[in-house]
């Protein structure tokens, strides 16, 4: 996935942070390989999509994210984002070749 950055502001800072999950964490998450979904369920307003993998700790994470253009660049906006849950690593490590 081609991006420019991210587009943080004290909304989404505070609400990706609520669960314990750094800024550098969740950027950190990017610089790898996430699966990437859509997030029809939650795309009536704008296009959201979902991310999971692992940061650049090693801890598996789980995002909500959708993508903004300001100008030519094109930004990630991380809406939430939390560490997973046992079940969902599991889940997650089926779907990886």
């Amino acid at each position: 996935m081609k991006f420019d950055g991210f587009d943080w502001d004290s909304g989404n800072r505070a609400k990706c942070q609520k669960h314990g999950v750094s800024i550098a964490e969740i950027e950190s998450l990017f610089s790898g390989t996430p699966l990437v979904a859509p997030d029809v369920l939650h795309s009536s307003k704008e296009q959201r999509f979902r991310a999971v993998g692992q940061t650049i700790k090693k801890r598996p994470l789980f995002i909500v994210f959708t993508l903004r253009k300001n100008g030519g660049t094109l930004l990630i906006r991380p809406i939430s984002a939390r560490y997973m849950h046992k079940k969902e690593i599991k889940a997650h490590e089926k779907e990886i070749p």
